[in-house]
């Protein structure tokens, strides 16, 4: 077993055990194209976390480097972590995760019938608050939300899909047209707990794959039962609104870190294991493709809990929700963090 370098101490986080490598163990070192990562790297330095933060000068340096000179600068400034839990396990679990693009209408019809939510007024994040059923059937929580709607979905599972991934590009249609695009954040939620209608549908002995082809095609055979799937899922979430400008329409909403995710080079982290921006090695072998790559800690998710454990962003459209969906494999991690 390899117990890490003579000299280099491992590393303690709250959840997870940091232990010190050489770089020719990262799987695949030197064969990736870093300078894909730099524009993760370079979002990260917009807002600089402690200890790797400072590295944030250097790394806007040697954006136009070659690809030998950013290799020689992370081998030589930053140190590989094996990133393992309390009892010394290095594997873990890699998802995927992406930004829908949705139709929606700024009025209601009966083509466009489920409405998307600002956070209502005087609501904190996370407060408990009415569960999803109530806010269908009783009339004080739909007061409550009446006036914060921000635009309406055709599709109660496109609405659930923004619900779980927590943002999306919203094309407004007009007489049959967009008219423009925007995006919805994630602002917040009920508090109530997450329960996944898939799993719901799995009790009912409904097949769940493709997600979300088959769980539409249930919705259509069995619309009478709509509800009743919702509200299988307590939890709802409340967005706000932002403009996308045609940079950031090339770029992913904003993550934890409070930055912009990079398709295929930002993951979500618990940040009890991985710090927000950390440069973080992935590498990851399964049904849905073979990574080793460099990508950064920007983001977490309520479900993203562990010492290896990793939501990869995908990006947007749908090559990004065909990966993303596709992604449940073994991973392993290590931290490059300062020396």
């Amino acid at each position: 077993m390899d117990d890490g370098l003579p000299g280099v101490a491992p590393l303690a986080r709250a959840k997870s055990q940091w232990v010190p490598v050489r770089w020719s163990e990262l799987p695949g070192w030197g064969q990736d194209a870093l300078h894909e990562a730099w524009n993760a790297w370079l979002r990260s330095c917009e807002r600089p976390a402690p200890t790797v933060g400072a590295l944030c000068g250097e790394v806007r340096r040697l954006s136009i480097a070659t690809a030998e000179e950013q290799r020689r600068f992370i081998e030589q400034r930053l140190q590989p972590y094996r990133i393992t839990a309390s009892d010394g396990n290095p594997s873990g679990l890699l998802t995927g995760y992406y930004e829908p693009t949705l139709k929606a209408s700024r009025t209601p019809s009966a083509e466009y019938a489920w409405p998307l939510h600002r956070l209502p007024a005087g609501l904190r994040n996370g407060q408990p608050w009415f569960s999803r059923e109530d806010i269908g059937n009783l009339p004080q929580a739909q007061a409550a939300l009446r006036g914060q709607e921000i635009a309406w979905l055709a599709d109660p599972i496109d609405a659930m899909l923004l619900h779980i991934q927590g943002s999306g590009r919203l094309q407004i249609q007009q007489d049959g047209r967009t008219v423009s695009t925007v995006r919805v954040a994630f602002a917040g939620t009920n508090g109530q707990p997450y329960r996944s209608i898939n799993t719901w549908l799995q009790q009912q002995g409904v097949p769940i794959t493709p997600w979300p082809g088959a769980t539409k095609a249930w919705v259509r055979a069995n619309p009478q039962r709509v509800n009743e799937l919702l509200a299988s899922n307590p939890r709802y979430v409340f967005f706000r609104e932002e403009a996308m400008s045609d940079l950031d329409a090339q770029f992913g909403p904003r993550g934890a870190q409070g930055v912009a995710l990079t398709p295929g080079r930002s993951i979500a982290v618990d940040p009890g294991s991985v710090p927000y921006g950390t440069p973080v090695w992935l590498s990851t072998q399964g049904p849905a493709g073979r990574f080793n790559k460099l990508v950064l800690a920007q983001d977490t998710g309520s479900a993203i809990v562990g010492a290896v454990r990793a939501d990869y962003f995908t990006g947007w459209g749908d090559d990004a929700l065909s990966l993303a969906a596709g992604l449940k494999q073994p991973l392993q991690l290590w931290a490059l963090w300062p020396r």
